[in-house]
């Protein structure tokens, strides 16, 4: 069967949705990603075929527009109202180019961010669907929105919050994007306009088949939720076993104590140079030795003392059970890393969800309490880092975690959920 899987978005988002597709391969489907061209090296050297869309992601971040967003923290209202100006923009050509990727596809699975795409193109083709999120978003009185603040558990309208918190977000967002969408699916796929309570609508009638692609150890289902959604653990990327690590990182493993790894993914820093020097003294007075990862992440290249490496990229299922401890921005993707890995983890959430996996880790007992970018300070990351490296229930805690999450295997969980619910046959 030939199946369509649509994500948008950054490396993390794209990674799992890579793995999903060898595990639908491997079951004997078609399978073409449809997502960003700069992506597409990735995806081929996978063995699996791509269809690039759109612009690289790194372009909407680095931006005037993209900044903003970043900045934006934990309030839904900003959050969604800065996405749906850098939506506006992209959803007619992504509309258009996944619409062309689609054709003689036989099912669709989208994420959350290839929502606005990918419902709209099912419909009209008229074939089943799936949607996959990295986090919770279906409403629900046991906890939050990731997009909103937490109240005490001990507060009696905590569950009532928790429910509104789920609905307002998705109808914050869906009302700020809705004029574009509504435009494409007319211009492009001659569809009529989605009404104001679209997607809620959808979901209470039990249309959205949702995987929700995390650990049910980290997040588990809700007991308020239907049949439709289905946690069913992360889903991995490991990397190939061809891949070697440099000799210059070996030898600086081996070269002391394992150091602590800090990296915050695809997160831009107006300043990287401070942002630099905020890392190492927190590194220098923890007196811990250190890995930073530049990635695409605004750590900018420096003179560094001996006890810290620098490296531009580096497969997490390999490095981080090396590590004393893992500093990095709270993203689904390697938050899912650092849990498996079962090493204490400090969150520096920047913005969206990250804040919501920051306090979950925390809550877990995996690391301390998340500390907010804006808020970041060279005395609060040192005593983070200190309490990761030091607090031994801490680490138990972690490696009895990672010791949970290494025994799911999330993708083949989904690819059962897909053949059961969307009638999927190879």
């Amino acid at each position: 069967m030939r199946i369509a899987l649509i994500t948008l978005g950054s490396e993390g988002d794209v990674r799992p949705f890579i793995a999903l597709g060898l595990g639908l391969q491997a079951a004997g489907h078609d399978v073409l990603l449809v997502t960003h061209t700069s992506f597409e090296p990735l995806i081929h050297s996978r063995g699996l075929a791509c269809f690039p869309v759109g612009n690289d992601p790194r372009d909407v971040l680095e931006n005037e527009m993209g900044q903003t967003w970043l900045g934006t923290g934990n309030n839904a209202l900003r959050f969604f109202r800065q996405f749906s100006r850098i939506a506006d923009s992209l959803i007619q050509q992504y509309m258009l180019d996944c619409w062309n990727a689609c054709q003689g596809t036989e099912a669709i699975v989208f994420s959350t961010i290839g929502l606005a795409v990918g419902y709209p193109i099912a419909e009209k083709l008229g074939v089943p669907f799936g949607m996959a999120a990295p986090y919770p978003l279906t409403p629900t009185h046991a906890f939050r929105s990731p997009y909103f603040p937490a109240l005490p558990a001990s507060l009696p309208l905590s569950g009532f919050y928790n429910h509104l918190t789920h609905i307002l977000s998705m109808q914050i967002f869906w009302q700020l994007v809705r004029p574009a969408v509504n435009k494409a699916r007319g211009e492009v796929l001659n569809l009529p306009s989605l009404s104001p309570n679209w997607p809620l609508s959808e979901m209470r009638r039990g249309r959205f088949t949702l995987l929700y692609c995390y650990s049910p150890h980290i997040v588990p289902p809700a007991s308020d939720w239907s049949s439709w959604n289905h946690v069913t653990g992360y889903w991995f990327l490991d990397r190939q076993a061809e891949w070697q690590p440099p000799p210059d990182l070996l030898d600086f493993l081996a070269s002391g104590p394992p150091p602590v790894y800090v990296g915050f993914g695809s997160m831009n820093s107006h300043k990287p140079e401070e942002a630099t020097e905020m890392v190492l003294q927190a590194l220098a007075r923890s007196k811990q030795r250190g890995i930073l990862l530049t990635g695409w992440g605004g750590l900018s290249n420096a003179d560094l003392p001996d006890s810290i490496f620098k490296i531009d990229s580096i497969p997490h299922d390999w490095l981080f059970p090396q590590m004393a401890a893992i500093v990095h921005h709270g993203g689904s993707g390697t938050t899912a890393a650092s849990m498996r890995a079962g090493i204490p983890t400090v969150v520096i959430p920047f913005f969206g969800d990250q804040p919501f996996w920051g306090q979950r880790i925390f809550a877990l007992g995996a690391g301390p309490r998340p500390i907010p970018r804006k808020r970041l300070s060279v005395e609060q990351l040192a005593t983070a880092i200190q309490a990761a490296t030091c607090d031994e229930v801490m680490c138990t805690r972690s490696a009895a975690l990672g010791e949970c999450i290494r025994k799911e295997d999330g993708v083949t969980q989904a690819v059962e959920v897909l053949h059961r619910h969307l009638h999927i046959t190879v």
